[in-house]
């Protein structure tokens, strides 16, 4: 997404990171070949929607309970006949 338009006007600010703060997000963006500008605003916008922190477990609890199985598929050893091989 580099070189992005934006429909709408935008502010340019300005951060004061510690120096390792800083290195680890230039480091990122260039793994992911995006520029920081980009993963702080990802980042922002998940504070601000409260996305932060959510685990797996919160992405998909709408689903949890909707599928027929065993209830002790990690506990109960008979589950575990022939695992692994």
């Amino acid at each position: 997404m580099a070189n992005e338009q934006y429909d709408i006007s935008v502010k340019t600010i300005t951060v004061k990171l510690p120096e390792a703060l800083a290195s680890w997000l230039s480091r990122r963006a260039r793994e992911l070949g995006r520029s920081q500008s980009e993963l702080v605003r990802e980042a922002i916008e998940r504070a601000r929607n409260g996305t932060i922190g959510q685990t797996c477990h919160d992405l998909v609890a709408d689903t949890c309970g909707t599928i027929d199985g065993p209830t002790d598929l990690s506990t109960n050893p008979k589950h575990f006949d022939r695992f692994g091989k």
